[in-house]
C-alpha cells in the first residue's frame, strides 16, 4: 500500500456509483458507495401517500412520489389511509436475498417541503475533513489504499489479522463475526476484537453485531477486548460486555446497506460499476474490451446511459464480452493497443 502521510477523503465520482475512502497513512479507515437508481436515500424528504397500516397500527406502508414502498413508523396522527403526507427517509432500502428491506421513514410538517438528500460529497465535506477529488487518468489512490482488498473481504468475509482472522457474515436479522487464531485466549480477544471494529467501521455495518471472541473466564481479559473494540470503533454505537463465552453484541446506526450487504446481495451490479471503474482506467489506445461474466455484462448493459459515459471518458469505441467461465468479480478489460 501507499505510504500517504496524513488524514483525509478521497472522492471518486464514477459511471454508476461516486466512492470514497477515509485514508490515513494509506489505509482506508472507511468507506462509502452510493449507486445511482438505488432509490430514497437517507434524509431527502418525499411527498408520500399512506397506503396501509400494518397491524397493530403503529407503523403503516407508505408510496412515495417516486412509487417506491416505505415503512413509516410511528404512523402519522391524523392521516388515514390513502392521505397524504411528507417523509423523511431515516434508512434507505437494504439489498437481501429475496425480497430488499423497504426504506423507513418518519413523518415531517408540511412546512418541511419535499427536497432530495446530502450527496455523498456533501456529506464528505460536513464532516470538516480535507477532500481530495480523483480523476481516471491520475494516480489510482483509491487502489493504492487498498480498495480492491476492501471489496475482496466485502466478497469473500474473511479479513486476516496479526494472529487470526475474521469470518463475516450478514443474516437478516444481524451481521456475525466469528473470530479464530493461534494466539492464547486472551490475546485472541484483543486482537479479534479490535480487528472486528476496524472492520466494522471500515465496511460501514450498522444495526446490529455479535463478536464471536474466545471464551474467558477472566473478567479483566473480558475488559481488555472491550476496551480494545471501543478504542478501533469512534462513537456513537452501543454495546454489551464481553461474557463468559466471549460474545460482544454492538448496535449501531445504520442508514443504509453496508459495503458488505452491496457486495454479497447485489453482487452483480456492483461488480458491473466495478468493472466500469477498471475500464476507465485502463491506459493504451483503440477498442477497450470490457470481458465478464454474462450477469455483469448484463447488468452494464441494463443502464442505457453507461457505455456511451464510459466512451466518452476514454474516447474510444467499447466492446462487451460475456464469458460465463468467469467468476462474478474476475471480469477484466484490454485495450486494442495497449499503453
Amino acid at each position: 500500500m501507499a505510504d500517504v502521510v496524513g488524514t483525509g477523503w478521497l472522492y471518486e465520482a464514477g459511471i454508476g456509483e461516486e466512492r470514497a475512502a477515509l485514508v490515513e497513512n494509506g489505509i482506508i479507515l472507511e468507506a462509502l458507495i452510493e449507486a445511482e437508481g438505488e432509490g430514497a436515500r437517507t434524509g431527502a424528504i418525499h411527498a408520500a401517500r399512506l397506503a396501509e397500516i400494518l397491524p397493530g397500527k403503529k407503523a403503516g406502508l407508505i408510496v412515495l412520489d417516486t412509487g417506491e414502498e416505505a415503512l413509516i413508523d410511528p404512523l402519522p396522527i391524523g392521516v388515514t389511509e390513502g392521505g397524504n403526507l411528507f417523509a423523511r427517509i431515516t434508512r434507505s432500502a437494504i439489498p437481501e436475498p429475496g425480497r430488499p428491506k423497504r426504506a423507513k421513514a418518519r413523518h415531517v410538517e408540511k412546512a418541511d417541503a419535499a427536497r432530495p438528500a446530502p450527496s455523498l460529497r456533501e456529506r464528505l465535506e460536513a464532516t470538516g475533513i480535507a477532500v481530495t477529488e480523483l480523476a481516471a487518468h491520475g494516480p489510482d489512490r483509491l487502489e493504492e489504499a487498498g480498495w480492491s482488498e476492501l471489496l475482496e473481504q466485502a466478497a469473500t468475509g474473511a479479513i486476516p489479522f496479526p494472529g487470526g482472522a475474521l469470518r463475516i457474515d450478514p443474516t437478516p436479522a444481524m451481521t456475525v463475526v466469528d473470530v479464530d487464531g493461534a494466539l492464547p485466549p486472551a490475546d485472541l480477544a484483543v486482537a479479534g476484537a479490535r480487528a472486528a471494529g476496524e472492520a466494522i467501521r471500515r465496511l460501514g455495518i450498522g444495526g446490529s453485531t455479535v463478536i464471536d471472541l474466545p471464551s474467558l473466564e477472566a473478567k479483566a481479559a473480558r475488559q481488555a477486548a472491550a476496551e480494545a473494540f471501543d478504542a478501533a470503533l469512534p462513537q456513537p454505537f452501543e454495546r454489551t460486555a464481553v461474557n463468559g463465552f466471549g460474545l460482544l453484541q454492538i448496535v449501531r446506526k445504520r442508514a443504509g446497506p453496508s459495503i458488505l450487504e452491496r457486495v454479497r446481495y447485489d453482487a452483480a451490479a456492483t461488480a458491473a460499476r466495478t468493472l466500469l471503474r477498471t475500464a476507465e482506467r485502463t491506459a493504451g489506445a483503440g477498442t477497450r474490451t470490457l470481458t465478464a461474466h454474462p450477469a455483469v455484462i448484463a447488468g452494464i448493459e441494463a443502464v442505457p446511459d453507461w457505455l456511451p459515459q464510459l466512451a466518452r471518458r476514454q474516447g474510444a469505441d467499447i466492446a462487451l464480452v460475456a464469458n460465463p467461465s468467469l467468476a462474478l468479480w474476475r471480469g477484466h478489460v484490454s485495450a486494442a493497443y495497449p499503453g
